[in-house]
């Protein structure tokens, strides 16, 4: 679905990169992917790490892009919709990446009916390990939801939702990387803490987390079975867990999504 369609990012971050990455690894020549940046330096690099197009002005991707990402910060998507909207068509298909910025409001600032895509895809991307949730806009056609789905499956994996549900996602799989590295961070500082070397801990660490995700995405069992078969009666694991409890381990991830989600909203009305 995307043979002989040229992609264009505005913003050429990150996760413009990753994506980029995934889209190379999946067989779109480099001649087919257009990208705006400002800042030289990450132009440079954008050029010489993946061999795309370079352009320093976003009207230059819209104008020429069958398929256009907006890859921009959230904080910014007023300006820069607003200074696209003179070059946009009515069947152009905008793919936002934006942390909570509504369809509604893309669909609203850019007036010529164009088709939205809303994506929250999250930083594993940068190994093709994401998990992303798409959502339509009103005039998003079964097509565009196909096109956003192949895209963003190069770079891991892809779920729809409806977009009342988008702010979840965000707090959840959007920010959840951060909560898990602070998990492996303190986890092997606990084992410094116990004696083991720094490498050492950090290493297990990582294994540790990689090997339990491995786990319960290829046993398809509930988080809750698979505790449960590593806690033997009166065991190390059930003092451990007893802690977690103790400290409301559960529930300051649950409050920690919550708060995300919270902020997502915030960003959504600004």
């Amino acid at each position: 679905m995307l043979d002989g369609k040229t992609i264009g990012f505005i913003g050429g971050g990150n996760m413009a990169g990753a994506i980029i990455k995934g889209l190379l690894a999946g067989g779109l020549p480099a001649a087919s992917i257009m990208v705006a940046e400002p800042d030289p330096t990450r132009r440079d690099f954008l050029s010489s790490e993946y061999g795309v197009k370079l352009h320093d002005e976003n009207l230059d991707i819209i104008r020429q892009a069958d398929i256009t990402i907006l890859a921009i910060k959230p904080q910014v998507a007023a300006s820069v919709l607003t200074g696209l909207e003179p070059a946009i068509l009515a069947d152009t298909l905008i793919i936002s990446i934006m942390a909570g910025i509504s369809t509604d409001f893309i669909e609203k600032t850019l007036t010529n009916g164009v088709r939205v895509v809303r994506v929250m895809p999250n930083t594993p991307a940068l190994i093709q390990a994401a998990a992303t949730a798409i959502c339509p806009g009103r005039k998003a056609t079964q097509q565009d939801l196909e096109i956003s789905r192949e895209i963003f499956s190069l770079v891991g994996t892809v779920v729809t939702v409806p977009e009342k549900q988008m702010d979840a996602v965000t707090g959840l799989s959007g920010s959840g990387p951060a909560y898990v590295f602070a998990f492996i961070e303190a986890l092997a500082d606990a084992g410094v803490k116990n004696g083991l070397p720094r490498d050492i801990a950090a290493q297990l660490a990582v294994q540790t987390v990689v090997g339990a995700a491995r786990m319960a995405a290829e046993t398809g069992e509930h988080p809750a079975l698979l505790r449960e078969k590593v806690t033997s009666p009166g065991g190390t694991t059930i003092a451990a867990l007893h802690t977690l409890e103790n400290g409301r381990f559960r529930g300051l991830i649950m409050d920690a999504v919550d708060s995300a989600c919270r902020r997502s909203k915030e960003l959504s009305e600004k």
